[in-house]
């Protein structure tokens, strides 16, 4: 059985997926928690209801429309963070710095209290109905408490089958394996395949074919094969879950080269007047690519001493607030980049230590430069690119002229510098912003809901008051979209600390929250220890006494879950009664508890003894306990793989006065910061490989940070700690700055998907995470080209599409009917096996026929169940249950035999010989290689041999096999008898070539 429910992002915006995966047994499997850039609370009811009965969590992108409201889940869903989740390590690292930048930018993201909780006392007996509900804000989760819930992250590698451990509140998963494969989209981004039973599950969305300069195309094709067969573990998957986005978009002429070449030229045609680019993105996947290629564009024009390149005197940012922990994860896990990546740092390590080996040469001979070698250009070791992460950096590199380029995060606009800077720099019609991603506005008109990303988006697309045409380097032309001056009013969200009648209202709804989960944690440990207690009293009744037997307590377990379910609907807590003598653990402030008259485990003092997790193999080992020094997650020494450093700063509690002020990324009090960066910061003479105007460039960039660093300490006293509420500020300009678009998305097309799904053949195809449009064309393409695909079988068979929308559950089990026959010896006599790739394979024919049961074999059998159960029956009772038994006995099964000579005769004669296996032409080419022949493959899917046979595989699988009686006139030939022959025996030779008859 496998059920499938989109619970968010299917055929409506957002795109921010959340799935649930229903198998047998009970298991349910949830993959990603997205969020919409408005972080809307409502969006997450339907994921809450399912929280107290999932197994496991799958986390597929570091991205806040995958995992965006992990934080939030963990600190405010109950038993959320007790259940395992599974992601690979780039996604747990870059996800941990995504949602510290998120808490730390927007008050939006700590959600607003709805109305209905709050304490009704407190504020709606003072207040007239008139007056509004203010918007009251939760307590947001620290920087330390997110490090926290990350590091309860199983992290996972590619390509490596793992057997997860379910929850504890989770039946058995009964082998279910989950296997991660690159997706291509983001750094350690995952198409997740999901084995249970007979149910082969994918699970892909948002993954990227194409390969980039900083992440490698997604693991579909097999390499070895030529790069045109799906890999075996994702071919013929019983479903198919993939996204829709970019269903509809065309791909560019000139792949990746040309993409590059067109955000290089627009920025140029921009800074070559002076003005300032805006590049709005996220701040930890996509945002990788884009810092790669103008790093390394601004390295080229710069080492080019006779070019008067615009970018040598325009100056590159990266703003976002905890961007610097971003950056420094990348370069710790740069082998699940591209190949070209490790290349690139090998090739400048080989030149790093020439360079380092002529110089220690030339100071034996009397060197008079004496300096020391430097650190090495890296991929990311950012020689022009100025990481910004304080305000105050934001408004002093606004305050001076001259030409810049800012990326700066997000890419929606409603949160982050991005939103800030535009509207600093919107007023000059010198100014540009790129937009890199389609942002399909909601509904398709400007409504409340809209954000400012898919506001421009719009404005781009009519172009209203005209476009202006820049030329490229190729003599292209660019777009660039003017505003006209337009209106533009946005909010901006402020937290402002409680007071008065709003505080006491907050304060009686942390203390009714605190109350439910203490309520709700006795009720799961007085659950789980009650069944503990059913389960051992049962094991050790032979050693118990009379006593301890007692028959009203074998109900316990079943009594205390449904007076727990009655907690949870009346919102009131367990007596001592149910607790049992556990209230003395599980209850604070009680210290006695009459056991006179208890029997059993009620009558001593309780004692939870902590069972050691095992598997298989043994006890479980810890990674995270064996990681190196550089790979922990330290915060002020602490390892917080291991939990939350040091004590929480709850309400009320006393801090000491070095703890109450902003930390920068390395744990340090922010006051420090500039110290720091001055104490780490490479001299002139370290730096190796530049010239002198290189490094007076660098100098003057690093002083102006100096002074932008030491102006940012007055940022800390701008948060407000402790109860707020959600108050906004509404500007407006009118907006003159010119609208471009580069499609930096990463996502697959309409070729990638056209062309992928019908060789990936899956037998049910399930489209989520796109607009309505676009799933409803993916889908008639889909029937149209896996129709004829299921035609060509000799099985009649349906491609199944389905397009789901939210909440909808669609059943998308495997079409199968098994049934159970013996066979009878003189037709296992006659089998003939065949052995392909390891397994044996036959195929038979015979009479099936139903065949009485030999009552002498299961006489015996049956004689002795029959006297344990009527040892002491008697009279007519003993005899009706005997002639019961005697009718059940008698029973007939389904038998195949051999089929009757004249049978036989008939069948042979319009049987036809079935082929079985799936041949590789790798394997194919390597064999007739080794037996002298020349083979080599001639475009996708064709191998040619010794020049005179082709043989092709089609998509559905076919062998096409092709000679002619000529050779070509460069291939010598030795064997141009039998090159036919010789192939077509080969090909015969790996599959099980079974008679039917």
């Amino acid at each position: 059985m496998f059920n499938f429910t989109p619970l968010l992002g299917a055929r409506s915006p957002p795109s921010a997926p959340q799935s649930l995966l229903e198998l047998d047994g009970g298991v349910k499997v949830l993959i990603d928690v997205g969020w919409d850039e408005h972080f809307t609370v409502s969006k997450l009811e339907a994921l809450e209801r399912h929280v107290p009965s999932l197994s496991i969590i799958l986390l597929t992108h570091a991205t806040p429309s995958h995992l965006g409201a992990f934080a939030h889940c963990c600190k405010n869903i109950p038993l959320f963070a007790q259940i395992p989740i599974y992601a690979t390590t780039p996604v747990i690292s870059l996800g941990r710095t995504l949602l510290q930048d998120i808490y730390s930018s927007t008050p939006l993201a700590s959600t607003v209290i709805p109305a209905d909780s709050l304490a009704e006392s407190s504020y709606a007996s003072g207040s007239s109905s008139s007056d509004p509900t203010p918007q009251l804000l939760r307590e947001p989760p620290t920087s330390d408490e997110i490090a926290h819930y990350f590091s309860l992250i199983h992290s996972l590698k590619y390509s490596q089958p793992h057997e997860p451990l379910p929850s504890a509140f989770s039946p058995p998963l009964n082998g279910l394996k989950i296997t991660a494969y690159n997706a291509g989209h983001t750094l350690g981004g995952t198409i997740w395949h999901l084995q249970h039973g007979m149910e082969s599950i994918v699970y892909a969305v948002d993954w990227n074919q194409v390969r980039e300069n900083v992440f490698g195309g997604a693991a579909w094709l097999d390499a070895s094969g030529g790069g045109a067969e799906v890999i075996e573990q994702l071919r013929k998957p019983t479903a198919l879950i993939c996204s829709s986005r970019g269903a509809e978009k065309s791909a560019l002429t000139g792949g990746r080269k040309k993409r590059d070449e067109m955000l290089l030229d627009t920025i140029r045609a921009t800074v070559a007047k002076g003005g300032t680019v805006l590049i709005p993105t996220d701040t930890s996947a996509r945002v990788l690519e884009l810092a790669y290629l103008l790093e390394h564009a601004w390295r080229k024009e710069h080492s080019n001493n006779s070019s008067d390149s615009p970018f040598k005197s325009a100056k590159l940012y990266l703003a976002s607030r905890n961007v610097g922990a971003t950056m420094r994860y990348a370069r710790s896990m740069l082998e699940w980049m591209d190949e070209n990546i490790a290349k690139e740092l090998e090739a400048d390590e080989a030149s790093t230590n020439r360079k380092q080996h002529k110089r220690n040469d030339s100071k034996q001979i009397g060197n008079r430069d004496n300096q020391p070698a430097g650190k090495t250009d890296g991929p990311f070791e950012f020689k022009y690119l100025r990481l910004l992460e304080r305000k105050k950096q934001i408004d002093k590199i606004l305050s001076r002229p001259g030409a810049r380029v800012i990326l700066a995060s997000d890419s929606s606009l409603e949160w982050g510098f991005s939103k800030e800077i535009f509207h600093r720099i919107a007023g000059d019609n010198s100014n540009l912003i790129v937009l890199t991603e389609n942002k399909a506005m909601l509904n398709g008109s400007n409504n409340d809901g809209t954000s400012l990303g898919s506001l421009l988006w719009s404005w781009y697309q009519e172009k209203r008051d005209g476009v202006a045409i820049e030329t490229g380097a190729d003599g292209q032309n660019l777009e660039q979209v003017h505003s006209g001056g337009r209106e533009l009013q946005t909010g901006f969200a402020a937290r402002i600390a409680l007071e008065g009648r709003e505080l006491l209202a907050y304060q009686q709804y942390l203390a009714t929250q605190r109350r439910s989960q203490t309520q709700a944690t006795l009720a799961n440990g007085a659950t789980l220890e009650s069944a503990a207690d059913a389960v051992d009293e049962a094991s050790s009744t032979s050693s118990s006494s009379s006593e301890e037997s007692d028959p009203d307590r074998q109900g316990k377990a079943l009594n205390t879950s449904a007076k727990v379910a009655n907690l949870n609907r009346t919102k009131t807590g367990l007596d001592k009664e149910t607790v049992g003598v556990n209230i003395l653990l599980r209850q604070p402030g009680v210290y006695d508890y009459d056991v006179r008259g208890k029997k059993g485990r009620e009558q001593m003092f309780p004692f939870v003894s902590r069972r050691r997790r095992a598997d298989d193999f043994g006890d479980i080992i810890r990674p995270d306990e064996y990681l190196r020094a550089e790979e922990r997650d330290e915060v002020d020494g602490h390892d917080m793989r291991d939990g939350v450093s040091g004590k929480e700063n709850k309400l009320g509690q006393k801090r000491k006065w070095g703890e109450a002020g902003l930390k920068d990324d390395d744990g340090e009090p922010g006051s420090s910061i500039a110290n720091k960066r001055r104490q780490q910061r490479p001299t002139a003479t370290d730096r190796n490989g530049t010239t002198n105007g290189d490094v007076a460039l660098t100098d003057q960039l690093d002083r102006e940070l100096d002074e932008l660093s030491d102006s940012s300490d007055s940022e800390a006293a701008e948060g407000v700690n402790g109860p707020s509420k959600l108050v906004f500020h509404q500007h407006s300009i009118n907006a003159h700055i010119k609208i471009a678009f580069v499609d930096f998305a990463g996502i697959h097309d309409q070729r990638s998907l056209s062309m992928l799904i019908p060789l990936i053949q899956p037998r049910k195809l399930i489209l989520i995470s796109g607009s309505a449009s676009e799933t409803s064309y993916l889908a008639n393409e889909c029937r149209q080209k896996l129709v004829p695909m299921a035609s060509e079988s000799t099985v009649k068979a349906e491609a199944d599409v389905y397009t789901p929308i939210d909440g909808e559950t669609v059943n998308a089990s495997v079409d199968t009917n098994a049934w159970t026959v013996k066979l009878s010896s003189g037709l296992v006599k006659r089998l003939h096996w065949q052995n392909v790739r390891g397994l044996g394979v036959v195929t038979l024919m015979g009479h099936l026929a139903a065949m009485e049961v030999d009552q002498h074999d299961a006489a015996d059998s049956i004689s002795k169940k029959r006297q344990k159960l009527l040892k002491d029956d008697d009279g007519e009772e003993s005899k009706a249950r005997q002639t019961r038994l005697d009718d059940k006995a008698q029973r007939f099964d389904p038998v195949l035999d051999v089929l009757p000579a004249s049978i036989a005769a008939a069948t042979r004669s319009v049987a036809q010989p079935l082929h079985v296996g799936d041949l590789r032409l790798a394997d194919l080419r390597k064999m007739l290689q080794s037996t002298g022949h020349t083979a080599e493959f001639r475009g996708e899917g064709t191998l040619l041999i010794d020049g005179l046979v082709a043989v092709r595989k089609t998509a559905t699988g076919r062998i096409e096999v092709e000679g002619g009686g000529f050779g070509a006139p460069n291939y010598p030939v030795k064997h141009a008898e039998g090159s036919f022959h010789a192939v077509k025996r080969r090909i015969y030779d790996g599959l099980a070539v079974i008679a039917g008859g």
